[in-house]
């Protein structure tokens, strides 16, 4: 009779050190993504300085680019630095999630959508997927939530 209670202590080990792994990978991921922001800082000041280098437009054919350019750019810019910002919160809070075995839906749609992120977001997200998919995980998921009922 011991054999069974001790596998399933093993596994319910097992999962609590992957999920355990997946949050903190969740952190890092997020710490990544602020090298993002400085990224695209520095890229927008590269183009900034190119389209306002008025100098070297001139010497050519068809003369500087109109100003409405720049400003789209910017617009760009600032939609990717949100999306950026929104990505960048949800892995965070993912692994907060993931730490204290809530919300287990949501950090699947994380997990789904850091799959987009290649190469690193892909990796993390499908074993992200892998260990939330398991029934031991979903079970304790479950034991988590009638804990925090009581």
């Amino acid at each position: 009779m011991e054999r069974p209670n001790s596998i399933d202590k093993s596994v319910e080990e097992i999962d609590s050190g992957h999920l355990r792994l997946l949050s903190i990978f969740h952190f890092v991921f997020a710490g990544l993504g602020f090298l993002g922001f400085g990224f695209l800082m520095a890229h927008y000041l590269f183009m900034k300085f190119i389209f306002e280098n008025a100098e070297e437009w001139e010497n050519g054919s068809s003369g500087p680019p109109p100003e409405e350019l720049l400003q789209l750019f910017l617009i760009m810019y600032v939609f990717f630095a949100v999306v950026l910002a929104l990505f960048i919160a949800a892995n965070v809070i993912s692994g907060i999630f993931l730490r204290k075995r809530k919300n287990w839906l949501f950090s699947i749609v994380i997990a789904s959508l850091n799959c987009l992120q290649i190469p690193f977001g892909t990796v993390l997200g499908v074993f992200t997927l892998i260990v939330l998919l398991r029934e031991s995980v979903k079970g304790s998921y479950a034991e988590a939530k009638r804990g925090a009922d009581l």
